[in-house]
């Protein structure tokens, strides 16, 4: 893409985010962040649909696939945002500044590495089975029941250095993003190459995290499915990465299978919670 292309999407990126930051400053409850969940939401989808119009069928669906994938992720971080605000005792109206700051921080943060990443398949071929074996033992990882530590870790260091807890919060979530953007880039990678697609699918996931936090934190928990799916779509991104060569799977079936799965994990978690004890 050329500089002017880079340029007029990050003025678009810059446009979105200042609506969203007058949008939300008087909106509170839960129907404010379903509102503004479900404009982020239609934003990506438009941008995709511009994108399908002006690059074909094949790039908007690398670029859909990406989002999918990344909306997913950003779910487990979600997961543990929710542990990391409790363990700080941080207040609903502290959250929403953190996540404010958090998230543009995040997108700076994630625009590095994917420059860094492309760089790097780019100048080594042989990078990308690195990414794929990475993503791999990601989702395995990620099946391994336990808790997270990185609450406890933060809350102790809060009390010997005596931070202040918004201070200790905003560290919190730029460190939880880097150690999940380590995992969630190299996936999309798995996706495609195209760095304008990865970062603009990136960024639409990334930007609407702070809405769909509000959205579903107090639920989070009903949906016991949702981290075993994200385990299983990270395991299945490695391994078509690492078995490229030999066999080349179409965007496509990425496609259906981020929305078989994510989509059939959320909807088991939900039929699970209806269903009697």
């Amino acid at each position: 893409m050329t500089p002017q292309v880079w340029a007029a999407v990050l003025a678009v990126f810059a446009a979105l985010i200042a609506a969203d930051l007058v949008f939300a400053k008087g909106a509170e409850g839960l129907r404010a962040a379903a509102v503004l969940s479900g404009l982020w939401i239609a934003a990506a989808v438009a941008f995709g649909g511009a994108l399908w119009l002006w690059q074909g069928p094949a790039i908007a669906g690398q670029y859909f696939a990406g989002y999918l994938l990344e909306k997913a992720l950003s779910v487990d971080n979600i997961f543990v945002f929710v542990v990391l605000f409790a363990s700080l005792g941080l207040p609903v109206r502290l959250q929403r500044r953190v996540l404010q700051v958090g998230v543009l921080g995040a997108l700076v943060l994630r625009g590095g590495l994917i420059a860094a990443g492309g760089a790097l398949i780019e100048h080594i071929g042989w990078i990308f089975y690195v990414f794929g074996a990475l993503v791999l033992l990601a989702g395995v990882r990620m099946l391994r029941p336990g808790p997270d530590p990185g609450a406890g870790l933060i809350a102790r260091w809060r009390a010997r250095t005596g931070a202040a807890p918004l201070l200790a919060a905003l560290i919190a979530v730029e460190t939880t993003d880097l150690v999940f953007a380590l995992d969630s880039i190299p996936a999309v990678f798995g996706v495609t190459s195209n760095l304008f697609v990865v970062f603009t699918s990136n960024a639409f996931a990334v930007l609407g995290l702070r809405a769909l936090y509000f959205l579903v934190a107090g639920s989070v928990r009903r949906f016991s499915f949702l981290k075993p799916a994200i385990a299983v779509l990270l395991m299945f991104i490695g391994v078509k990465m690492l078995i490229s060569p030999f066999v080349h799977l179409p965007v496509t079936v990425t496609l259906v299978a981020i929305v078989i799965v994510a989509g059939g994990a959320v909807a088991a978690s939900l039929w699970r919670g209806r269903s009697p004890r």
